[in-house]
């Protein structure tokens, strides 16, 4: 059951209103995103690359930098390792193309997800020794990575760490002590003794920072680099990265750049998902664009992806295109699949009485763990962990709600992995085959959350009335695009809403078009996608009067746009 309720956080609208040139409901809006003072508004609404901060903060950047302008005088070779999802391979192709635009020697390798599993190790170590490489550059992973990079060390080698994952720690009695990896340099906004003022960046980003400060110290022009900005954006959406502060700017201004890309292959990729290239957003990101880079990590190699993006003509760039979308609808279909399965353990074992859920679905693709695991977590509201056979033992994925620290809670049973490492709400795990039982139950024991967590909560910006919904409010609210994690769409509400007609389309029956209205009478059409059969029942429950939740849109049809809303929930 979903609790609603109201965001009540007190402003002076109307001098908001004034001061910004913004109507009193996107005042409103904005102070319930904890957007607060006169510059925090004006930087949400106008903040541009200028207001970036300088890479050089980040803690070993310094080091980092000196380090990889010596290689390049020297002429060393330089093998960046990346990993196989989208921050990953954004991260391999922007430090690839920084550091040969300076006139590195520089080659990448990125892991593959079932040989090598996540990060870096001793095979990609060794790989890299037998090429003569003399530096690795790791992005997207390297903080959990102490032994391998001791191995490294070893054998002679230097290495530079840039991650933006939580630094492993153990408790002691003196309190957390932090586990970094003896590099050379480790660039990481997530050490506690970083002083940058943003430690919520994505792998790509800490990529993007190193390459601009590598430029503005060798003296080159930052912006011969600024194209780099599209793939900071797909990587902050795709790896589901708060959109506030930098973030906010990397995307907006990504989104831009990517609308009119010079890119070969994002061309080939939007021309054959069919998106609408002024139309471009996050959205497209998260659920078209980036779905079809993780497919080749998934299924077969992420340097699929890397070829994409380094693709030199048209031709090459649409056969890549079109091979990375044959690879995501082919995961869809064993997503599907996989979700069918798990539900079946949820509903039909005692599996489904766990607050935290640990199901093993042995023949499931390892690869798409993460994404079964989001699904029944949609589902259910509760944290979740798909586990899967492996080459070696046991691995997984993990994907939490807002109450549980799934990294934290992790910790506490450290032991019966082999390998683990993640954030808040999301965590990737290894373990062996007789641990699966003991980690289902220690989780559980470990966990404290309440009934009331479990309860998945739907925030309310305003209750607005139907009236207000027209062209001048919809085009308003596109200034606080990008919509995502810590900036989500806004959700009005009504009470009372009469529906009139109802028709069921589309060919698998998922939309339903109705004619409503609300108590002052104002008629109009909506849009509801779901489980349509559930809704209408509750519809014919409550004799034709629901309460929704809505987000505002305009229906184009045959020359004509009318307003009309979104249904998102209903009670």
């Amino acid at each position: 059951m979903e609790k609603w309720f109201l965001t009540r956080k007190g402003a002076d609208f109307q001098e908001i209103s004034r001061k910004f040139h913004i109507s009193p409901i996107l005042a409103r809006l904005i102070r319930n995103r904890d957007i607060v003072g006169d510059e925090a508004i004006d930087l949400y609404l106008n903040g541009t690359i200028a207001e970036l901060y300088d890479g050089i903060l980040m803690k070993d950047m310094d080091v980092a930098v000196s380090i990889l302008q010596e290689k390049i005088r020297e002429g060393k070779d330089i093998r960046i390792i990346g990993d196989y999802d989208i921050d990953g391979i954004n991260a391999t192709y922007i430090l690839m193309e920084g550091l040969r635009e300076i006139g590195g020697n520089v080659s990448i390798d990125i892991p593959d997800r079932m040989k090598d599993g996540y990060g870096l190790n001793r095979n990609l170590i060794d790989r890299a020794f037998d090429d003569g490489v003399d530096t690795i550059v790791t992005c997207d992973n390297g903080i959990a990575a102490k032994e391998e990079i001791a191995y490294a060390k070893r054998l002679g080698m230097t290495v530079i760490v840039t991650d933006h994952h939580e630094v492993p720690y153990e408790e002691t009695e003196e309190g957390m002590h932090y586990l970094l990896p003896l590099a050379d340099a480790v660039v990481d906004p997530k050490r506690e003794d970083c002083e940058y003022p943003f430690p919520n960046l994505c792998g790509a980003a800490v990529a993007y920072k190193l390459v601009e400060t590598l430029f503005n110290v060798e003296g080159k022009d930052v912006e011969d680099i600024d194209y780099l900005m599209e793939n900071v954006a797909i990587a902050t959406v795709g790896d589901v990265m708060d959109l506030v502060g930098e973030n906010r700017i990397f995307v907006k201004q990504g989104l831009e750049m990517l609308k009119r890309t010079q890119n070969l292959g994002l061309k080939a990729l939007i021309e054959c998902t069919g998106i609408q290239v002024d139309r471009l957003s996050a959205y497209h990101i998260g659920f078209v664009l980036g779905p079809c880079l993780n497919a080749s990590g998934r299924l077969d190699t992420a340097k699929r992806a890397i070829e994409l993006l380094c693709a030199k003509t048209k031709r090459e760039a649409d056969l890549l295109a079109g091979d990375l979308k044959a690879l995501n609808d082919s995961r869809k279909d064993m997503t599907a699949q996989a979700v069918e399965e798990a539900v079946e353990l949820v509903e039909n074992t005692d599996i489904g009485k766990d607050r935290v859920l640990v199901i093993y679905l042995p023949k499931c693709h390892e690869s798409l763990a993460g994404i079964v695991a989001g699904r029944i977590r949609e589902k259910y509201y509760k944290p979740v962990f798909v586990l899967t056979e492996a080459e070696e033992g046991v691995k997984g994925s993990g994907r939490s709600i807002e109450a549980y620290h799934m990294y934290e809670e992790m910790n506490k049973c450290k032991d019966l992995f082999t390998k683990f490492g993640g954030h808040k709400l999301a965590a990737g795990l290894s373990l062996l085959s007789e641990n699966v039982e003991k980690f289902r139950r220690q989780i559980n024991e470990n966990c404290r959350l309440t009934k009331e967590d479990l309860c998945e909560k739907v925030s309310i910006d305003m209750q607005l009335p139907l009236a207000y919904v027209n062209e001048m409010l919809v085009e308003e609210l596109e200034c606080l695009e990008p919509f995502g994690k810590g900036n989500p769409k806004p959700v009005f509400a009504e009470r009372n809403v009469e529906i009139h007609q109802s028709k069921v389309l589309g060919k698998n029956r998922n939309v339903l078009k109705l004619l409503v209205s609300d108590a002052q009478g104002t008629k109009m059409e909506a849009l509801y996608f779901g489980n349509v059969e559930q809704c209408l029942d509750t519809i014919s429950e409550k004799n034709g009067r629901i309460h929704v939740t809505y987000y505002p849109d305009i229906n184009e049809y045959m020359g004509r746009r009318t307003p009309q809303i979104i249904i998102q929930n209903y009670q």
